[in-house]
């Protein structure tokens, strides 16, 4: 194996800095390597600030020096060194990420020296946080610096509640801070067009309307959309000064704003608008866009280049998930242009879609950026993919030669509970505390060393159906966008939870001083008790047979779960809950191996009405000794009702029979038989 100088020298570097700390440095992101020194430099009144660059530089540099509550002068270096000196330098040893700095405290100054304007800007938030832990008193350090990934994001849907420029603004002023430098907008859904485009002024006009002030109001009203001028209409835009000024305000804080343009599908709002540009010309009808319709493509195109006028960023991301592709399959002029291209099959016409949109983006000097539906079908040449239903289309990605981004839901979906969901604001569904977000890597070990440069990096996606305001949205961020910045900028080797948890509880009320309204890391609740409390019964181990198959989707710990003695926490997505999707749910049979008497048989199931987990309507329990006659020992009727909240219910049977196999059957409600059921464990007593 090779090992380049460079890498040689940081090693070193990171045991020496290992070796000679004193304590924790304090800085989050944990930085590559630090030295503690002797003395220290105290920030006061007579300090300047000394930065040779040209007007951009000179614009970043003042921007990074802007949060902070300590002096800031800039000018020329002060007689007795009292300086904190700034330098662009070709080279850093030990570092080469373009983002990288150097960082040297010392009583007679600071230098900060950095591979470019974001490398000195990171420079600063590092100067910043150890002189806030020292009150201006900051001591004698070296600092060497870079991120482990070039891409580190948040994505903030803003189209199911709007937000403004303001908040946008307020949220790039904090995640600059802990080093994030990609901020994705979801600028369009089905719940509202959020972006002025010249040419169809009806997408403002109407399509960023609706009545209905939450999403869930909109939603269960029949998802109806009004006119801007409408007395109860809600919702909004962003008009192109504001983007202009959002994009000039994140690039001083060194992020580049994503623009997300949704296609084929999530465009309800679109085709409400327009509606010749669906296959059926119906509005409230479809969410796909016609693919056959040239008028498509003339539109996606016209709406990209006045969005490729306002960001300047490297990537346009569209979308790409979800379609459902099922009015292509019968719409004559979907199925001429599959058949004029030699399309097998819908998945293949969504592809010919997703490879003429990167062409042109290509023409136009972007690339595209999708979520991992892109794959379907073959993906683009030059697309870059964001794996959002777990790792395997980055892996995919990667593995095919194309760059991919982390952003898996059960690591970086941020609109998931994070406590105790009773003690929590309504959710979607899903439980992802502070500790899983920090635990993520998002290289998989099944990658090559070769293969694992093609991960750019991660990002965490924040979707706002039920997050209607401002300050919701922060809470659901914050702190876990830090953990998540960690995971983003430091290597595995240097990260520590004991460090971060200790940290994190010092940084929160910093938040709230701030302004940002966090969740109270300190009285987190934690996960489900039952989750740390394996159960021992006399099926643990035992074989189940599956009259109806599991739902492969959610496939917990296979064929084990519903006997392995492991309860399942606040999350369907923990992997200890078993999922049933089928029209009539579950039946199985477990084998106890032998006749015994057994006293109970219980299983607890979870309901969550926002992604459709529901109980089950009925449960059959019943035993046999010889597998062929069965006894029904207990018929459970139970009420479905449609609420907000997470609920836990157990279904069982208490008394006394011999039996060798137990039967459990759990029967969907009809009122909600498309959605699922998930059930931990089948306790025999």
């Amino acid at each position: 194996m090779k090992v380049s100088l460079f890498s040689l020298v940081a090693f070193v570097l990171l045991l020496a800095g290992s070796c000679t700390t004193k304590k924790d440095v304090g800085i989050t992101p944990e930085p590559l390597s630090y030295s503690w020194g002797k003395g220290s430099f105290e920030w006061n009144k007579d300090t300047r600030i000394a930065f040779d660059g040209n007007e951009d530089a000179q614009q970043i540099v003042k921007t990074a020096f802007s949060e902070t509550r300590f002096p800031v002068t800039f000018g020329a270096a002060g007689e007795g060194g009292n300086c904190i000196r700034l330098e662009v330098v070709d080279s850093i040893s030990g570092v080469t990420s373009p983002e990288a700095y150097s960082l040297h405290v010392g009583k007679d100054g600071v230098a900060i020296k950095a591979l470019s304007d974001a490398g000195l800007f990171y420079g600063v938030q590092s100067l910043i946080q150890l002189a806030e832990q020292g009150k201006g008193s900051v001591q004698a350090i070296d600092i060497l610096d870079e991120p482990r990934f070039p891409y580190r994001g948040i994505m903030l849907d803003v189209s199911r509640h709007f937000r403004s420029k303001d908040f946008v603004k307020k949220q790039i002023d904090l995640l600059s801070h802990y080093k994030f430098n990609r901020l994705h907008l979801h600028l369009t859904d089905a719940a509202g067009w959020r972006i002025a485009i010249d040419k169809y002024p009806r997408l403002t006009q109407y399509a960023a309307w609706r009545k209905g002030k939450t999403w869930k109001e909109w939603s269960n009203s029949g998802a109806n959309y009004c006119e801007e001028t409408d007395p109860e209409a809600q919702g909004g835009y962003c008009t192109k000064d504001d983007i202009r000024e959002m994009v000039e305000y994140a690039r001083r804080h060194c992020i580049t704003i994503i623009p997300e343009i949704e296609m084929p599908s999530h465009s309800d709002e679109v085709l409400a608008a327009y509606p010749e540009l669906s296959c059926t010309h119906e509005p409230g009808k479809q969410s796909d866009f016609c693919v056959g319709n040239e008028k498509t493509f003339e539109f996606l195109e016209d709406v990209l280049t006045e969005v490729m006028e306002l960001f300047p960023s490297e990537y346009i991301h569209i979308g790409g998930d979800e379609a459902s592709k099922a009015s292509w399959k019968t719409c004559p002029l979907c199925q001429k242009r599959m058949k004029e291209e030699g399309l097998k099959d819908v998945d293949e016409l969504q592809s010919y879609l997703i490879h003429r949109i990167e062409r042109f983006l290509n023409d136009h000097g972007r690339n595209l950026l999708g979520w991992d539906e892109i794959l379907q079908g073959g993906l683009a040449p030059n697309a870059t993919v964001m794996s959002w239903r777990g790792e395997q289309g980055g892996i995919d990605a990667a593995l095919s030669g194309h760059h991919a981004i982390m952003t898996p839901g059960e690591y970086c979906y941020f609109d998931a509970y994070q406590d105790a969901p009773y003690s929590q604001p309504e959710a979607i569904g899903g439980y992802l505390p502070l500790n899983k977000v920090y635990s993520y890597n998002p290289v998989p070990d099944s990658l090559s060393t070769d293969i694992r440069k093609m991960i750019l990096g991660v990002q965490a996606n924040l979707w706002a159906e039920y997050i209607p305001t401002d300050e919701h949205m922060e809470y659901m961020l914050y702190p876990r966008a830090i953990a998540l910045a960690e995971v983003a900028w430091t290597v595995p080797e240097r990260k520590s939870w004991d460090s971060f948890r200790e940290r994190i509880l010092k940084i929160i009320p910093e938040l709230k001083a701030k302004g940002y309204n966090s969740f109270d890391y300190a009285k987190e609740i934690g996960n489900r008790k039952e989750y740390g409390e394996p159960v021992k019964h006399l099926a643990v181990g035992k074989k189940v047979t599956f009259n109806i198959p599991y739902w492969p989707n959610y496939p917990a710990n296979g064929e084990k779960t519903l006997n392995d003695g492991l309860r399942g926490g606040w999350n369907y997505n923990d992997k200890r809950w078993l999922g049933f999707a089928d029209n009539h749910r579950m039946d199985v049979v477990i084998d106890l191996e032998k006749v015994m008497k057994i006293h109970s048989v219980s299983a607890e199931f979870m309901q969550i009405c926002g992604p459709y987990v529901f109980m089950p309507s009925e449960v059959i329990i019943s035993s046999s000794v010889d597998g062929k006659k069965y006894t029904q020992l207990t018929a459970i009727h139970h009420q479905v009702q449609k609420d907000d909240s997470v609920s836990f219910k157990k279904f069982g049977w208490d008394g006394e029979t011999d039996a060798r196999y137990v039967r459990y059957q759990a029967m969907a409600d009809s009122l909600y038989k498309d959605g699922i059921q998930f059930v931990d464990e089948i306790i025999v007593k």
